[in-house]
Formats: C-alpha cells, sequence, structure tokens
C-alpha cells in the first residue's frame, strides 16, 4: 500500500517537529525558575552564582564575578554545560568562579524536586540549587 503525498507529508512533518521539541531540563521545569547555588559537593556555597535555562539548549548565569552563557542540549535527566564563555571582570572571587564553572562542567545528569535542582556525576559530585 502507497501513502499518498499528503500523508508522507504530514508524517514527515510530524516527525521533524518531534526532533525539534525541547527535551532537555529546561521543557522538565528548570526554565521555570532562577537557580541560585546554595552548594557544591556538601560544603555550602558564600557565592551568589545563578543558573538559567532561558531558551531550549540554553545555559546561562552568573558566577561569582562574570556573567556566563553555553549550551546544555542533553536530554533530561542527563546534563551537559558546554561551549561555556564568559564576561571577563577581574574580582577577589576568581578562584571561586573557576571551581563552579569547572564543577558545572563535570555534571552529567539532573533531577528537579519541587523547587531544588540537584546536579550530579557518576564521582559523586553534587551541585545543588534552590529556585528563588
Amino acid at each position: 500500500m502507497m501513502l499518498s503525498r499528503a500523508v508522507l507529508a504530514f508524517v514527515l512533518l510530524a516527525a521533524l517537529t518531534q526532533c525539534a521539541s525541547d527535551e532537555t531540563l529546561a521543557a522538565y521545569g528548570g526554565a521555570e525558575a532562577t537557580w541560585h547555588l546554595r552548594d557544591i559537593d556538601g560544603e555550602p556555597s558564600q557565592t551568589n552564582a545563578t543558573l538559567l535555562f532561558p531558551a531550549p539548549g540554553v545555559v546561562s548565569g552568573s558566577g561569582p564575578c562574570n556573567s556566563y552563557h553555553g549550551q546544555q542540549t542533553a536530554p533530561y535527566p542527563w546534563f551537559e554545560a558546554k561551549n561555556i564563555s564568559t564576561t571577563k571582570r577581574a574580582c577577589p572571587d576568581l578562584a571561586a568562579e573557576g571551581r563552579y564553572l569547572k564543577s558545572l562542567r563535570a555534571m552529567t545528569l539532573s533531577e528537579i524536586a519541587g523547587d531544588t535542582l540537584i546536579l550530579s556525576n557518576d564521582a559523586g559530585r553534587e551541585m545543588i540549587f534552590q529556585a528563588q
């Protein structure tokens, strides 16, 4: 049985629409908040670092010194922050910022539980954010 051109066009359009849908953390509640870093690896954060998902595939926020943006296209519950670039302001907390961004890049899993976002990896590392 051959499909009519209209049916074939509909099937192709539906497939393309499905490919374009956002399956990242942003679509599962991540985009609904500004996430404030609470702790890294069990140590309370002394910084005002934030994490946002302003558009599908985009991650941004502010570290202790600079704002940043990059890509996050891994499907939920996976997480992969890549191609992160930052502004270049100097400040006394550059070491904390380096730790924050290095930790963010190391995370591979995500979970949203109410107003808490947990990023983790197989090595047992963890970042906990609170929605505000």
